[in-house]
């Protein structure tokens, strides 16, 4: 099997890892790197369990290959709160409870913050198409829009919205 040196930045630190050209992108996050909370749901790209950002794009990470990945710069779950703090759409699905199982909701999380980065201010319909590809079996949907809605609000509002930390420096592991 072919192997590949990539470099690629995780929640701001860079790894350096050789992969097997055919690892998918999840299982270099949670098993390469430790990072459990990217969720393998469905294998089939059909759940969004496993979504990420990869460059600033929600993707699903079990249908990309992490030689792709290689010089670009993931965000998962993991690297959403910052300094003790959660991010102000894990606080939103908490508070309006958009959450039950937990186990769809790291995805849901990824592709909410892409979705109110599109549409900051979104229509029920721009929300339901943009979260179609994150099945949850749990919630029914109906607070997963309430927590949107209130994001959306509190960011018109002059809140605290999207404001995803930056990485300051980015610090590098290698194997």
């Amino acid at each position: 099997m072919s192997t590949h040196n990539i470099s690629v930045t995780v929640n701001g630190t860079v790894y350096e890892r050789e992969v097997e050209a055919r690892l998918l992108l999840v299982h270099l996050l949670r098993n390469h790197l430790q990072l459990t909370g990217t969720h393998v749901g469905c294998d089939t790209s059909q759940c969004g369990a496993c979504t990420v950002l990869l460059d600033g794009q929600a993707v699903k990470s079990c249908t990309i290959f992490a030689v792709r990945a290689d010089q670009g710069s993931v965000q998962t779950i993991e690297g959403m709160a910052h300094d003790g703090k959660l991010h102000p759409i894990q606080d939103a699905m908490s508070e309006y409870h958009g959450l039950q199982c937990g186990y769809c909701t790291p995805g849901m999380v990824m592709s909410i913050h892409q979705l109110l980065q599109r549409y900051p201010d979104p229509t029920d319909e721009e929300i339901g198409h943009q979260l179609e590809g994150n099945i949850c079996r749990c919630t029914g949907y109906h607070n997963i829009f309430k927590a949107v809605r209130a994001l959306a609000k509190s960011s018109a509002d002059g809140g605290s919205g999207l404001n995803v930390p930056s990485s300051e420096t980015a610090q590098s592991k290698s194997l």
